[in-house]
């Protein structure tokens, strides 16, 4: 009876007559009761007997659903070959169906048990995995559906956008729960919101039940249950950590007797609608015999929460850099300025560029990130400076390269109190090779990823003057038709304007304008306008996206004075505007274009960006 294979409709039937239990813990109860640091699912093929017997523990206990002892049996956990994970995977069902069978033998029991295939978040370093990941996950869930599995549980996820092509692979043919990990205020350690992880789950039709796992314990997940809705049409789980452990000896230990204080929790959860209950980390069969001898698993029906009259909302404010321009519809071009941020602690340049550009007519200054993984002094610390001092509407670039989300969220937070509201949001260059040894890429996400937190902040601190952020265009992609797939997806993640990399070309403006015509998106046109041959050179040869073809280093000579150079750039910048047609605002690139900083006399420096901008000004209302 261990093997009878049942339909999502039989499972879904069956929960909504009574709600159910997992079971707990394997992974910690695994290392503690054997003793052992070795992860738990090498025993599927070294030591099948301990796991069968764990199954049986649990069996004894009162759990209904067993989940495999699959977790991380994945290639970015198990350094073994790739048919011995498949085999792996293979053993972790066989095992746990041995095990019911054993324990019907013994027992003569014959209630229904419900084996769920175990999938864990593959821990994916870098963002050039994504895909790779989303075909391990579709491998494994092919695997687990040709052994027959009819039930899926996905746990510990940060995110599911790499698990929903597996999701929608499974389809029809089993059911599907997916539940996030998030900490004591409700985010997981991708950014998001556990509001807007149910959403999201909630939104995909194959997904059966949804809900958390691991994280936090019995009262934080309990919290975080009370202020969230149930989606509609879903299922729901809750399987909390018995508490927060300790490290001992490079251990994660569980200590202390809380099995009275974990039912009690879980029963206020099942009063809220939780339908599937059970625990994690730290949880023992003792635990869950707890559970099955206190807790009611009666399907009382639920009562919608009253819902107060709408209020009236007061209106958003919009500090986006381009909204009074556009709201005035003055007939001229949006002007943005980039300003690199020092390498060392002397930001005198900057500041002095800073304070003639207030009088000149720009509409926002921008601030690279640390730009092709270099320090430099933080970009959103500078712009707070430059806003600070010049009373300028600022904007650092956000990277992906250097934090995890939980960085990135206080960060954004941080910025925003002290005035900051628009974001350039970017991947990140990579960092050097010749630093890679010692300094490690974070990359939890992409631009895309970060753009999603941002949206989720809106809705959820930022809503009465939402945060404005874009992103970047490289329109010398090879393959255009990516880039403007990627601008899409970037407009769908929020992103109101873009900034695209130099332009010095017609080719360049013409992939430009065609992004333009076919996605709708505010643009912003690099120019960059360079001073000597060695500036045009050092960009042509050591600056990746950055087009300078053979037609501009013709524009300069080796021996031409300071003067000669600063007026072929400006020709220079004269000429991109003709080659966009005037379809796009201005992204100036100023101290950006001085590499090493060799930028000469501050006199010189600042009577250099008078005159690039007197010009610009000459030519952007055409």
């Amino acid at each position: 009876m261990g093997n009878t294979k049942h339909t999502k409709e039989q499972i879904r039937e069956r929960i909504q007559q009574k709600k159910i239990l997992f079971d707990g813990a394997f992974g910690t109860y695994y290392g503690g009761k054997y003793d052992t640091r070795q992860l738990p699912e090498l025993a599927n093929l070294e030591a099948p007997e301990r796991v069968k017997e764990i199954h049986r523990e649990y069996l004894e206990a009162g759990a209904q659903i067993l989940r495999t002892n699959t977790f991380a049996a994945n290639s970015f956990c198990m350094d073994i070959p790739r048919e011995q994970i498949g085999e792996t995977l293979r053993s972790g069902l066989r095992l746990a169906r041995e095990a019911v069978a054993e324990w019907r033998e013994t027992t003569g029991e014959t209630k229904e048990i419900y084996i769920a295939a175990d999938i864990g978040q593959i821990p994916g370093e870098a963002m050039a995995q994504k895909d790779a990941l989303s075909r391990e996950y579709e491998e494994i869930c092919n695997i687990f559906l040709e052994e027959g599995a009819d039930f899926f549980v996905f746990e510990t996820f940060s995110e599911m956008e790499e698990l929903l092509p597996a999701i929608k692979m499974i389809g029809e043919q089993a059911f599907i729960t997916v539940q996030f990990s998030v900490n004591q205020f409700g985010y997981s350690n991708a950014g998001l919101s556990a509001r807007k992880l149910l959403q999201k789950a909630g939104e995909a039709k194959e997904i059966d039940a949804v809900g958390f796992n691991c994280g936090v314990g019995p009262s934080h997940m309990h919290r975080i249950l009370q202020i969230l809705e149930k989606p509609e049409g879903k299922l729901l789980t809750a399987l909390p950590n018995a508490g927060y452990p300790q490290m001992v000896t490079g251990r994660m230990l569980f200590t202390g007797d809380n099995k009275d204080y974990f039912v009690d929790r879980m029963q206020q959860m099942t009063a809220l609608g939780v339908d599937m209950a059970g625990g994690c980390c730290g949880t023992t069969p003792e635990y869950i015999a707890e559970l099955a001898g206190k807790l009611d698993l009666t399907q009382y029906p639920q009562a919608k929460k009253d819902t107060e009259p709408e209020k009236q909302q007061a209106p958003k404010e919009d500090r986006s850099f381009y909204h009074t321009k556009e709201a005035e519809g003055r007939n001229r071009k949006l002007i943005a300025v980039e300003l690199a941020p020092p390498m060392g602690i002397d930001d005198e340049k900057l500041m002095d560029a800073a304070h003639l550009l207030q009088k000149s007519g720009v509409d926002v200054l921008t601030f690279p990130d640390s730009p092709s993984g270099r320090t430099r002094a933080d970009s959103i610390l500078m712009a707070e400076k430059v806003a600070r001092e010049t009373g300028m509407c600022v904007m650092p670039h956000i990277c992906c390269r250097d934090k995890n989300a939980i960085a990135m969220r206080s960060q954004l937070l941080g910025a925003y109190i002290n005035g900051i509201q628009n974001f350039l949001v970017i991947t990140g260059d990579p960092i050097p090779s010749m630093v890679r040894t010692t300094v490690k890429s974070v990359f939890n996400f992409d631009s895309v990823g970060l753009m999603q937190i941002l949206a989720d902040m809106n809705e959820e601190q930022f809503t009465q003057a939402p945060a404005s952020y874009g992103g970047a265009i490289n329109q010398g992609r090879r393959n255009l038709e990516v880039e403007i797939g990627r601008v899409k997806k970037k407009m769908a993640a929020g992103a109101t304007f873009f900034l695209t990399q130099p332009i010095s070309t017609q080719e360049s403006a013409d992939r430009v304008r065609r992004i333009k015509e076919e996605t709708g998106a505010r643009i912003l046109c690099g120019i960059m306008p360079f001073v000597s041959l060695k500036n045009a050179t050092f960009m042509k040869n050591e600056m990746a996206g950055i087009d300078v073809t053979d037609e501009v280093l013709a524009r300069y000579r080796a021996d031409m004075t300071r003067e000669e150079g600063e007026q072929a750039g400006v020709q220079l910048a004269k000429g991109s505007d003709r080659h966009d047609g005037g379809f796009c605002g201005r992204l100036l690139f100023l101290l950006s274009l001085q590499p090493g900083d060799h930028a000469g006399k501050n006199t010189q420096l600042m009577f250099f960006f008078k005159k690039q901008l007197t010009n610009l000004g000459k030519i952007r209302n055409k």
